[in-house]
């Protein structure tokens, strides 16, 4: 998704950012990230095969993310919209929200987009290149780690209000060899447009964290430009919390480059400071995302449960230890 931007230009290697340890927190009881569990609930998303909004597959899924948000949160809405795509083409969207302590006053929320992509543009086989993806790791893994959060929060509440919300329509962009490629906004419509239409009118949470592709074996969670640039402080409770827990080898103290993701609008429109968690290879020009972007090959074999659980369990101990 989207064209990556590195901020000290092109093929620059990114630079060491020194983020310095946060000062001792209490202990407090966190529950444990099931990995397993998540890892199921992607397997769950892929099944329905590409969920392509204005598809049957899409719509199936809807049901399913809709009715474990039901079984895991206090209170689910969904927020249907249309849209246009880059082609013209009229696509019906639902942006997906759940809600933990709905009446707490301090609130975060995890979001991740829960469509696929309908272009396997950057398969190196060009017969691929108009084939929709399974988006294991591209979407549905995000959404897999939301849904594994939540229910551990329905087990255990923690002391805030937590909102899980899935954007739809985030992967919906011209192909590469479309002419509008690189023109305009058509990534991320829908939470476009949830950020000019908030679910709730007075809503005004401390921090948001949105994921994308946190999958992958190995995965490397560089320091996104926008994140650091509209919410650092949430990126150094994020990346040092990682630390603690002993995965620093996933989420790197490095400077990633600027990424037109959903949180991008989500700061600039909505005015609430997130960031993103996703995969980037460093000193890899031309393909800046993690090795089977947008290819037939993002399936069920590109997820690897211990990067599933270092991100998983890093957010429960970042929203438990919340006041």
């Amino acid at each position: 998704m989207a064209v990556i931007m590195f901020s000290c230009g092109g093929n620059e290697s990114p630079k060491t950012s020194h983020i310095k340890d946060e000062k001792t927190v209490p202990k407090v009881n966190i529950p444990d990230f099931n990995a397993d569990s998540a890892y199921q609930y992607i397997a769950d998303q892929v099944a329905f095969g590409p969920r392509v909004p204005n598809t049957p597959a899409h719509d199936a899924c809807a049901n399913y993310l809709v009715q474990k948000l039901e079984a895991y949160s206090d209170a689910v809405m969904v927020q249907q919209f249309k849209t246009r795509a880059y082609d013209g083409t009229v696509l019906n969207g639902k942006n997906i929200i759940g809600s933990i302590n709905p009446k707490a006053k301090k609130r975060i929320f995890f979001s991740a987009h829960w469509d696929s992509r309908p272009y396997a543009d950057n398969d190196p086989d060009p017969s691929n290149h108009r084939t929709p993806i399974d988006a294991a790791n591209d979407g549905a893994s995000g959404v897999g780690v939301i849904l594994e959060i939540a229910r551990q929060m329905s087990i255990a509440k923690p002391n805030i209000g937590v909102d899980f919300i899935f954007f739809d329509v985030e992967d919906y962009g011209p192909p590469q060899d479309s002419p509008k490629r690189g023109q305009g906004n058509h990534w991320a419509l829908g939470s476009q447009y949830w950020s000019n239409n908030l679910h709730n009118p007075d809503y005004n949470p401390h921090y948001g964290i949105l994921l994308d592709m946190v999958g992958a074996k190995d995965a490397t969670f560089y320091m996104e430009g926008f994140s650091l640039e509209y919410a650092s402080f949430v990126l150094k409770k994020v990346w040092n919390t990682g630390k603690e827990l002993g995965y620093d080898n996933y989420f790197i103290f490095e400077n990633g480059g600027y990424i037109d993701d959903d949180h991008k609008y989500v700061n600039e429109i909505a005015g609430i400071p997130t960031i993103d968690i996703i995969h980037l290879v460093a000193d890899t020009p031309g393909n800046s995302f993690f090795q089977h972007w947008h290819t037939v090959d993002d399936d069920m074999t590109t997820i690897d449960k211990q990067t599933l659980k270092a991100v998983g369990q890093t957010l429960l101990t970042v929203s438990y230890r919340e006041k």
